[in-house]
């Protein structure tokens, strides 16, 4: 029997990267963490591809990916098989500081240790619990949350439900991105041959596939896989846009011939963010908070990035008793949304095809900006001498601006 008060000092809702990480750190600085799942880890979910900033939070977790397990990967590639240009950006080529690998992983493998890392820390995990209902109001000092298995109280509430965004859509604050991906269609294949397995496994590179309604990804995996998925800005139904893509692309027939597919999935709707993503003795982590387009793999990494945050601004603040001030996430709010600034100038650019090959094929005009563009790739966004990136964050204060005055004029 565990001897714990019932009032815990946080409450996490999801175990997903961002609610594993807020987790772990929060349990290693002595609080006592709840952590509850909805559902039973190992369970399958996508955004395999991972950027090189995560390699200093794993660390911090205690964390170590096995490279039998979970592939290295350099770089990404950007090709465009209708006009054969091609661009490779490496990891080692960015900015200094910015690390130099990442990973591709099975998430399945990939969210259970590091949600069985957040146990190893003491965080009390509990698989299969769904929260049902959230009082926010109910006392000044605490929250609580109503589950099948029973109530629980704390200090602290954090929401790091991924997409199912639990607070966004009972509060009604998540906005859709306009113009981003709005359909994701993918599939797995396995049984690479072995030639093709060893090449793609030389770098593990991320492909990248410009296609006339948006893009693909094509990401090895360990165990000679390959994930597959198209995207597309327009709402169409169906699987047979990843058929049609199929066709057109000598590519993708040559590295899957003679594999096995799964059948293929389809996700809708994915690119929002949550307007209000913190209150007094409250705040959302990962997809809950913000999610942008899987187009440059910034989910898993923002993900983690806002867990990390959001620890670290919390730990003095349940030391002190301070938790409930309204003002305690300013810091780390300002933080993610540079962060999410930076990746969704950067998304604006991609679904421009003429920019797309101003930005990535043409070397001779960006030469300057390349090592900037890299280190933007990798996810190291909280530096002061990228000039690339410094461009991303005017162009969208500048459609920030754009959208409020349209707003007042409506």
């Amino acid at each position: 029997m565990s001897n714990r008060s019932s009032l815990r000092d946080v409450l996490v809702m999801g175990g997903g990267p961002a609610g594993s990480t807020v987790a772990n750190l929060l349990a290693q600085a002595g609080h006592d963490v709840l952590l509850l799942e909805k559902e039973t880890f190992p369970r399958f979910h996508i955004g395999e591809s991972l950027l090189p900033i995560d390699l200093p939070i794993f660390e911090r977790l205690g964390v170590r990916l096995d490279p039998a397990v979970f592939l290295r990967k350099d770089g990404a590639e950007f090709l465009d098989e209708r006009t054969g240009q091609a661009a490779t950006f490496l990891f080692a080529e960015g900015l200094p500081g910015t690390p130099t690998h990442a990973y591709q992983v099975e998430r399945a493998t990939f969210d259970h240790a590091l949600l069985e890392a957040a146990q190893a820390q003491g965080v009390d995990v509990r698989e299969g619990t769904a929260v049902s209902e959230v009082d926010l109001d109910g006392a000044p000092d605490r929250v609580r949350v109503l589950t099948a298995q029973g109530a629980h109280e704390a200090r602290y509430l954090v929401d790091a439900t991924g997409q199912d965004a639990f607070l966004a859509r009972r509060h009604r604050t998540a906005e859709p991105y306009q113009g981003f991906g709005r359909v994701a269609i993918f599939r797995h294949h396995e049984g690479l041959s072995p030639a093709v397995a060893a090449e793609l496994a030389r770098t593990g590179n991320i492909k990248v596939l410009i296609v006339p309604e948006g893009w693909m990804w094509v990401i090895p995996l360990s165990g000679a896989r390959l994930s597959v998925g198209i995207v597309s800005r327009n709402a169409v139904q169906g699987t047979q846009l990843l058929d049609e893509a199929f066709a057109a692309s000598p590519l993708l027939q040559r590295l899957t011939a003679g594999t096995s597919a799964t059948a293929p999935r389809v996700i809708r709707n994915f690119s929002y963010r949550n307007q209000v993503a913190h209150g007094p003795r409250w705040a959302c982590a990962g997809d809950a908070a913000c999610f942008l387009d899987p187009v440059f793999s910034s989910g898993v990494s923002l993900a983690m990035l806002s867990g990390s945050s959001l620890a670290d601004a919390l730990t003095p603040a349940l030391r002190a008793g301070s938790e409930g001030a309204p003002t305690l996430l300013a810091g780390h709010a300002a933080r993610m949304h540079t962060g999410y600034k930076s990746f969704s100038g950067l998304i604006r650019r991609f679904y421009d095809h003429a920019l797309v090959r101003s930005l990535f094929f043409h070397d001779t005009e960006n030469e300057i900006y390349r090592a900037g563009i890299t280190s933007v790739l990798g996810g190291d966004l909280w530096r002061d001498d990228n000039a690339f990136q410094q461009i991303l964050l005017r162009f969208e204060e500048s459609a920030e601006a754009g959208t409020s005055r349209r707003a007042r004029r409506a």
